[in-house]
Parts: structure tokens; C-alpha cells; sequence
């Protein structure tokens, strides 16, 4: 049961990382990296193969602990990391029940283990921006150490001695980014811990040297800590805003006035086109349309060539006075588009004009 609340507690602690606003997507680690954690250790019952007392033959139990870890690693960056492990795990002992006969016995003192494994790991992407789960294997050595143990029931006192053996875990966790600080994550993990070979620990049985034997051991433990990848790039800074265009400049218009049946320019109307041109250099502009227009005092097909010849004339002194001849348009509109709405052949002299247009 407190194995599986402290499974619940871990990732309870990781619900508000999930929350984060996304800014550092989750990736493979590139490059190296350290990590630490801490979280809770529980170590299976353990077989006792060998001891005085009647401690032969049956089996140790422990109460739930302590678990502490500090890594280095490297990411090749498609997902696999390799990495080195230090590990420390304590567990109390709590009773040892006999296996043929007796009643059970009180186990005092405390039960630790540390080592290092050489693990191989490899995260998963699973398409999350913030979830990053993986596993992975190891091999190692751990040593076990019982500082002052004891089986009083059983006249065995002074357990006190520390063993080596070959070990090896398995791994399941997931790491989730710390958006604000781009290499940083917080990582939840399972480890399967198991040893491979009977150990002898050094004691005293009613006033003589003795020992006590275990077998191999178990201990699944669950850590809770901080993993930070050197090479891991900061988040990309947002896209620049849009570059708005500066909205174009309003068509400017300017009426140059004729004399009835006439595309010559007066005096008025040079000085008129004069202005048109100086403006158009201080303003931005794609075009400038000149428009030739007639009223309506003459038949259609002459007002059509009146129209023009004036729109012509209205060119030629734009050109005169500097602007471009390639940014100039003309056309003719003959009799069309009165200016002042008349019927068939009145002389109007607002109708009469040529409409010089910069936009």
C-alpha cells in the first residue's frame, strides 16, 4: 500500500508542471546531462538461508524507507541516453518469521544499501509537447550494509557488517519540461532493484562469533527529483509582428479648364499643371492618369479626338515640367462623364477639362 501511495504522490507532484503554459516543446536529450532525485524505498522479504536460533529457513521482513539517487548521462539525441547511477536505499527491519518451528522474532535496526549501475535508457515521444516517458535497464554492484542489527528473541546480536554483490534494475519514468527554464525537467521513476548472490553478515549468538545468512534481495523504490540537459536550445522567440504596409496615399486631382473648341493651354492652366507636377514628387504614387473630356456641343466622334488632343497637350507640360513620361497615362472620354450634367450640344466650360489624376 505504500508503494502505491507513494506511485500517487508522484505524480500528483507533476499534475502542475502539466499545467504550464507550453513554451520549451519536450525532445530527445542531445548531449549531457545530470539529474538527482529522492522518494521512497521498499525492500521485498529476503530469505534467511543461514543463522543460529532457528533463524535458518525462514524470512526477513522490512518496513517501507528512504531512496536517493545521483546520475550523469549523455543523449545521442534520437532517444537513447547512457548513463551512470549512484543509488543509496535504507529500509527498518522489522521482524524475522521462522520457517519450521518458533514464534516470530523482532528484527531491530536498519538495513542500507548503495552502489552505482550503468544504465541505458531510452524516451519515448509520444507526441507530447510536455510528457516525455522512458526506460531502460542496468547493471551494477551494490553493497548492503546492517549497522546494528539484532534478533534478541533468538540470542543474535550485533549484526553488523557490510557485503557486496552484483545487481541489476529496471526503469520506468517520464520527465516533464520546466517551461521558464529551457534543460531543466522534473522526472518521476520506478526502479526494480534486485541482487544475485547469498550474503553473510557477521554477528553474535549468546556471547560467541556467529553469522547470518540472506539471500538475494528486492527493493522497488520510487524517486521524485530534477534532471538538467546542458545542450538543450532555448525556446524559439515569437515571430515579429507583421510588417503593416503604410496605406497609399489618396488620389489627388487636378481640372485643367479649356476654351471652347480648343486644346491649347492658357496661361491658368499651365500654372495649374505646374503645381501637379512639383506635388507629385513630394507624394508616393504608381501612376498619374490624365483624362480628356469635351462637352457636348459638338458631334461624338469629334468630341472623342478633341478629348484626346487636350489630354495630349496636358502630357506634353507635365513632361515639360519634369515628371516622367513613362508614369504618365492618358486617355480621351470625348462627350462622357460630365463634370456639370447638360443636354446635347450646350457649351459648358466646366465640361471642357482635362483631369490630371496622381495616385
Amino acid at each position: 500500500m505504500k508503494l502505491r501511495s507513494t506511485l500517487m504522490a508522484a505524480t500528483v507532484l507533476a499534475v502542475p508542471v502539466l499545467a504550464l503554459p507550453t513554451l520549451a516543446k519536450a525532445q530527445p536529450v542531445t548531449g549531457l546531462y545530470v539529474g538527482a532525485g529522492a522518494g521512497y524505498d521498499y525492500q521485498g522479504s529476503q530469505k534467511v538461508t543461514g543463522g543460529p536460533g532457528g533463524l535458518a529457513g525462514g524470512r526477513a521482513f522490512y518496513k517501507g524507507g528512504v531512496s536517493g539517487s545521483g546520475s550523469i548521462g549523455y543523449g545521442l539525441g534520437n532517444g537513447l541516453r547512457l548513463e551512470l547511477e549512484g543509488i543509496y536505499l535504507r529500509a527498518s527491519n522489522k521482524n524475522i518469521k521462522p520457517g519450521a518451528y518458533g514464534p516470530n522474532n523482532a528484527y531491530h535496526g536498519y538495513t542500507q544499501k548503495y552502489g552505482a549501475f550503468a544504465n541505458a535508457l531510452y524516451d519515448i515521444d509520444v507526441g507530447s509537447p510536455y510528457f516525455y516517458p522512458y526506460i531502460g535497464a542496468g547493471v551494477g554492484y551494490l553493497w548492503t550494509a546492517i549497522p546494528s542489527g539484532a534478533v534478541t528473541s533468538a540470542g543474535v546480536s550485533n549484526i553488523s557488517d557490510t557485503k557486496g554483490s552484483f545487481a541489476y534494475q529496471g526503469i520506468a519514468g517520464f520527465s516533464v519540461p520546466i517551461p521558464p527554464a529551457p534543460g531543466l525537467s522534473i522526472t518521476a521513476e520506478y526502479h526494480y532493484i534486485g541482487t544475485t548472490k547469498k550474503e553473510s553478515f557477521d554477528s553474535t549468538y549468546e556471547g560467541g562469533a556467529s553469522s547470518v545468512q540472506f539471500g538475494p534481495a528486492v527493493n522497488q523504490t520510487v524517486l521524485v527529483g530534477l534532471r538538467y540537459a546542458f545542450n538543450t536550445p532555448s525556446a524559439p522567440p515569437p515571430p515579429p509582428a507583421p510588417m503593416v504596409a503604410p496605406a497609399p496615399a489618396p488620389a489627388r486631382t487636378y481640372l485643367v479648364f479649356f476654351d471652347w473648341d480648343k486644346y491649347n493651354l492658357t496661361p491658368r492652366a499651365k500654372e495649374i499643371i505646374a503645381e501637379a507636377a512639383s506635388n507629385s514628387t513630394h507624394v508616393q504614387y504608381t501612376q498619374i492618369a490624365v483624362n480628356g473630356y469635351t462637352d457636348t456641343s459638338g458631334t461624338a466622334s469629334y468630341n472623342m479626338g478633341l478629348s484626346i488632343r487636350r489630354a495630349k497637350s496636358v502630357q506634353a507640360q507635365l513632361i515639360a515640367d519634369g515628371v516622367p513620361a513613362s508614369a504618365i497615362s492618358i486617355a480621351g472620354y470625348g462627350d462622357t462623364h460630365l463634370l456639370v450634367p447638360t443636354g446635347p450640344g450646350v457649351r459648358e466650360p466646366q465640361n471642357r477639362r482635362v483631369e490630371i489624376i496622381i495616385k
